[in-house]
């Protein structure tokens, strides 16, 4: 069972004290979402989510990690 999206992106915005301009936007998507399945306007949550990951390779730590795998995991299936 996958965490609802909405939490990993509190989680994201705990750890990530300033991120990226390029990822905002899907982080702030990403509130909005409670599976990777769901939708936030035109956009999939797997875009959404695998948009955030792109623009989030300058977020770095444990935190981060752990977090970045959770969300490829998710894409995966």
């Amino acid at each position: 069972m996958n965490r609802p999206i909405y939490e990993i992106a509190a989680e994201v915005k705990k750890d990530w004290k300033k991120p990226f301009f390029g990822a905002v936007p899907y982080l702030d998507a990403m509130f909005s979402l409670d599976d990777i399945r769901n939708s936030y306007g035109e956009d999939s949550g797997k875009s959404i989510v695998a948009y955030f990951l792109a623009n989030a390779s300058g977020w770095k730590g444990e935190v981060a990690r752990n977090i970045k795998a959770e969300l490829n995991k998710m894409l995966k299936k």
